[in-house]
């Protein structure tokens, strides 16, 4: 009986095996075999090392044809024909990304995705183009990114911290921030307060659960008229600003999931002369650049949008390094201007 050579007979051994041992994406294990400073030391010796126990040997000469050090992050922004990238919060986030990515000596490439596009996400990562992804949003992308995430794709997400997100994730304190701005509104003396926010959104989500939770604690009934579930920045506030007076429904106060919205609103109800805060007191979210200069100057709730592009890139590199998940939790804060005095 003749003994076959060792390599028959028994299946190469693969790169995706060597991810799957030691736990990270195959492009970490492809970064870190050929000596990229983007994964950690101890990282790249710890591969190695278990790349060395089991025989695997690198493919030098193929490696050097497509071999390159991406220095490239892919940002994605998942919207919708209501909000814009031009959305001043939005802007404010990658321009602090922007700025992190540069210090560490990476370039951004901005892209969009639509909903009905998930299958583009990885692509960006598969073809080479860029070494991770920050994915600003959720939409209804929420499973997808879990099964991304459970493929080893290297990502950060900005959007709501939800309980079962198996990827990293940096967001506010959606729920809170929607507690305090309706209970500043309460102690204000408004009894009638309408939210407008897309509920389906996660994080305007758990922003109209915090609305609901200070309208429970003042005891103040619920009423679904005044709840309006819109996009970002949708051209029907105008529509329902003037359905609701012409239908005489009483409100005294306007909780908007956005300070583009809260903008719109004002806006809105001046060209119909109501007086906000004299008739109707607003309070917006997000706290953007221009909430203290519009007139009257807006309340909103501010998050921290260069705390939030720092730690996107933070928990995109560890991402990109193999190191488990996590999520940061931004404090909610409001900021209290003439908008609801």
């Amino acid at each position: 009986m003749s003994l076959a050579p060792p390599e028959q007979g028994r299946r190469r051994m693969q790169m995706a095996d060597i991810a799957r041992l030691a736990g990270v994406s195959a492009s970490t294990v492809s970064r870190a075999l050929s000596g990229s400073p983007l994964i950690p030391e101890a990282t790249r010796k710890r591969i190695a090392e278990l790349a060395s126990s089991l025989n695997y040997r690198v493919n030098v000469g193929a490696a050097n044809l497509r071999r390159k050090d991406v220095h490239t992050v892919g940002v994605i922004i998942l919207g919708d024909s209501m909000q814009s990238i031009s959305d001043p919060f939005l802007l404010s986030i990658l321009g602090t990304v922007a700025d992190t990515l540069d210090e560490r000596g990476m370039s951004l490439l901005l892209s969009r995705l639509k909903e009905g596009q998930p299958h583009q996400l990885p692509a960006f990562v598969e073809s080479g183009q860029v070494a991770g992804l920050i994915v600003i949003g959720q939409l209804t992308w929420h499973e997808h990114l879990n099964r991304l995430a459970a493929q080893r794709m290297p990502m950060a997400v900005w959007g709501a911290c939800l309980p079962d997100a198996m990827y990293p994730v940096v967001g506010g304190d959606n729920e809170q921030g929607g507690y305090l701005a309706t209970r500043h509104l309460v102690e204000r003396g408004c009894r009638r307060i309408a939210f407008f926010g897309d509920t389906t959104h996660p994080e305007a989500g758990l922003r109209h659960r915090g609305y609901q939770r200070a309208l429970a604690e003042a005891g103040i009934p619920e009423d679904p008229r005044l709840q309006q579930s819109f996009l970002f920045g949708d051209v029907r506030i105008r529509q329902t600003i003037d359905a609701w007076l012409a239908r005489d429904l009483h409100f005294d106060s306007i909780f908007a999931s956005s300070d583009v919205t809260a903008i719109s609103l004002m806006g809105a109800l001046k060209e119909r002369g109501i007086d906000v805060p004299g008739r109707i007191r607003i309070v917006g979210y997000d706290d953007i650049a221009l909430a203290e200069h519009v007139h009257p100057s807006l309340t909103s709730i501010r998050q921290p949008t260069e705390t939030a592009g720092k730690a996107l890139v933070e928990l995109l590199f560890e991402s990109i390094a193999g190191q488990p998940p996590r999520a940061v939790t931004l404090p909610a804060q409001l900021i209290d201007r003439e908008s609801s005095r």
